[in-house]
């Protein structure tokens, strides 16, 4: 069973066509939707250290950055739940928003979703720019929840369905790419206006949010929706969708490609509720990835570098700005080490950037465990050096290198390209609700975890980075360069989850192919 991991995908269906200027145009602005999200990460931990904003807000947790640092237990300093549900107050509405977001974006498209998401998160960006106390603050964070729950949803099916097979990783990473930059910008603005005299720079940093939302509301404004969303949604018409095929793939041969759509619709119109469809036998596997992979890729412990990178360096013994310093040299790391991913995954594949990603966290997450402990032990009472402090930052930005071509852009890609049409809108919602489930109790509970676990909460991490690389190597199939109609045939040859595909639930798709005169079958 050893060499049953790796699995062979069998000969593939090519479909005529080619990226054409067109696709990679609306693929780029459909992967802007992931600012919004990249944006708010970075935002937050930003503002969170900033002086002039916590003694507005939260005074209990100013006045212990006033203490003497070298008598104040560094570990416990920002521990404050009200602090921490500012942060993850967002991804509890995004959760919940996310199911609606399932239902919209099967019912009216992909892109009326976005738009709906950019407008929302809009308003969720005034209302905390104009904050006056906490309650206007966790307000404005859960519209801007709303806003990412409808953009994580739709963004990266829109890029599946649009992409060509063999680019689909490329330009579905654009999504990741997009909240990389988003979270550099957001380290870069909270840089430049933590040095606004005044103490109003804070309003400035989250009030900057509309910015991204405005490029998603209007960007969705002139994009179309996807041969795939429209002939499900409009069956009768079927010229509209086959015009958008030959448009996106540069060419007239699209009879293939439009009667393989055709046939997941036909399979989709027959289930009426496909969040009770979804927990069938036969989808067993598409489900356990659209549960596992977000909930391992939270348990990296990239969302506590990031969301509270500033935070952290500032524990570590960082002084001034160097916080705010910091976590604009791993923002430039993530956005750098994406485009690795981007370059590489249509080409090496999924699980190679997985497995390889894993293991540099693991390394990374070992040595800066042991790197904080060395100096703060216990105790948290420490004043460590520059060099020192550098060494630890080397580390973070290998561990954020490695999480930035594998399990972050892969979170998002994977699952928007294993599900069939018929439970394809309702799995991408498991995706993103387990994805922000986790992603809110790690928010709330990081810091009061790190004063408690100490050193020891880096290992916690590690140890769940040794358990999703052993997942993929075993139980992650390889998808580059199937068509996504066709993944679920990776399933059937898997040497576990084949059990839970029946002969009888291949043949189905044969018979409607026989029906429809296509010549061809990939297996």
């Amino acid at each position: 069973m050893a060499g049953g991991a790796v699995v062979s995908t069998g000969p593939v269906k090519v479909y005529p066509g080619k990226m054409t200027p067109y696709v990679l145009f609306i693929c780029f602005v459909a992967a802007s939707g992931g600012l919004i999200f990249g944006y708010d990460i970075g935002i937050s931990g930003g503002v969170t250290s900033m002086p002039p904003f916590l003694r507005k807000f939260f005074p209990s947790v100013y006045h212990k950055m006033q203490e003497d640092k070298n008598h104040t237990n560094q570990y416990c300093t920002f521990d404050s739940p009200k602090l921490t549900m500012f942060t993850s107050s967002l991804y509890l509405a995004a959760l919940v928003s996310s199911f609606f977001a399932s239902w919209m974006t099967r019912r009216f498209g992909r892109k009326i979703t976005m738009f709906m998401g950019g407008l929302v998160f809009l308003v969720g960006a005034a209302i905390n720019g104009a904050a006056v106390d906490v309650a206007m603050l966790i307000i404005g964070r859960i519209l801007l929840g709303v806003g990412v729950g409808f953009a994580n949803q739709s963004v990266p099916l829109y890029l599946s369905e649009m992409a060509p097979a063999n680019y689909r990783g490329f330009l579905n990473i654009g999504f990741q790419l997009m909240i990389t930059l988003g979270i550099l910008a957001a380290n870069l603005i909270n840089y430049g206006t933590d040095k606004i005299k005044g103490g109003w720079g804070w309003r400035v940093s989250l009030a900057g949010a509309a910015v991204p939302a405005l490029i998603i509301t209007v960007g969705a404004v002139f994009l179309a929706d996807t041969p795939n969303s429209l002939i499900e949604r409009n069956p009768d018409n079927p010229e509209k969708a086959k015009s958008m095929l030959r448009r996106i793939r540069g060419t007239d041969d699209i009879d293939e490609e439009y009667r393989d759509l055709v046939i997941a619709s036909i399979e989709s119109s027959k289930v009426e509720h496909p969040w009770r469809n979804i927990l069938s036998r036969k989808y067993r596997p598409q489900l356990v990835m659209a549960i596992l992979i977000p909930f391992f890729q939270q348990l990296t412990g990239i969302n506590v570098i990031m969301f509270y990178a500033p935070v952290l360096f500032k524990t570590i013994g960082f002084k001034n700005n160097g916080p705010l310093v910091s976590a604009v040299i791993t923002g430039c790391v993530n956005v750098l080490a994406t485009f690795v991913s981007i370059f590489t995954v249509d080409k090496f594949g999924r699980r190679l950037l997985f497995l390889e990603g894993g293991s540099q966290m693991l390394i990374c997450q070992i040595a800066v465990g042991t790197l904080i402990a060395i100096k703060f032990g216990v105790t948290g009472v420490a004043d460590i050096s520059k060099s020192y402090a550098y060494l630890v930052v080397f580390f973070i930005c290998a561990y954020v290198a490695g999480f930035a071509w594998s399990w972050g852009p892969l979170g998002w890609l994977v699952p928007s390209e294993i599900f069939p049409l018929e439970i394809r809108s309702a799995g991408q919602s498991i995706n993103v609700s387990v994805n922000m489930l986790f992603t809110f109790l790690i928010a709330q509970v990081f810091l009061t975890m790190l004063c408690h676990m100490k050193f020891g909460l880096f290992y916690f991490f590690a140890f769940w980075v040794i358990c999703m690389t052993g997942f993929v190597y075993w139980f992650l199939p390889e998808t580059k360069n199937v068509p996504i109609e066709e993944v679920v045939l990776v399933w059937k040859k898997h040497w576990f989850w084949s059990k839970f595909i029946s002969e009888d639930d291949i043949s189905k798709g044969f018979e409607l192919h026989s029906n429809g005169g296509a010549p061809k079958s990939i297996v």
